[in-house]
């Protein structure tokens, strides 16, 4: 970390385990580690991406049924497989190297992931990339799921990114192509069947994920 970030860290309590309760003790404009995140016992939910700080709205009842419907799809799908799905709230732990709390300063909490490596898997949620990130948009997120998180799912080689737009009504599927970049993209929309290359036969009509 370098002497600019140290600096901007906002002053905690004496001692290294005493908690945070109110976000107003938080510096929004601090760089953070998983070290700190995990003291942070306060209502809103946030997520850490390269050490900032990003607040989370609390999702619409649209999101929420459109989220644990893919869910239920997916689980029912993987529930004899070797892979696993996870629904938010889900702490996803981000890193190139180290995985040491004071390390990782990547922390995100997708709508929904996939996970098939599950040595991956901890009591405190994902450390590593997922295999398929889901975010379903919502008019507080759409820069941030967008750009953002695009370019940060991408570095850190998630095989597939689905981004939901209730609105639109349809579903992006960006995947890693042989370089490492997101080139290839497929958008689902009207009736069509949602499928992926990761989950061989699996198939969601978007009429049934958007109750048309």
């Amino acid at each position: 970390m370098t002497k600019d970030k140290e600096l901007h860290h906002k002053p905690y309590p004496d001692r290294a385990d005493e908690p945070v309760h109110q976000l107003s003790d938080i510096d929004l404009t601090g760089f953070y580690s998983y070290s700190n995140y995990l003291r942070w016992e306060i209502d809103e939910r946030l997520e850490l991406i390269r050490g900032r700080i990003y607040q989370m709205t609390a999702p619409s009842s649209t999101h929420q049924v459109i989220a644990g419907t893919l869910f239920a799809e997916l689980y029912f799908y993987l529930k004899k497989k070797s892979c696993q799905v996870f629904i938010a709230p889900f702490d996803v732990r981000l890193t190139h190297d180290s995985t040491d709390d004071t390390a990782v300063t990547t922390v995100v909490q997708p709508d929904i992931c996939v996970i098939c490596d599950l040595t991956k898997v901890d009591a405190r949620g994902c450390i590593g990339a997922p295999d398929i990130m889901v975010e379903v948009l919502s008019p507080s997120n759409n820069k941030k799921e967008l750009n953002l998180k695009f370019h940060l799912y991408e570095e850190f080689a998630i095989k597939e990114y689905w981004v939901v737009h209730p609105v639109k009504k349809s579903v992006m599927k960006y995947e890693l192509d042989a370089s490492g970049k997101y080139e290839k993209n497929t958008q689902f929309t009207g009736d069509e069947e949602l499928t992926s290359a990761l989950l061989p036969g699996f198939k969601l009509n978007l009429s049934e994920l958007f109750h048309n």
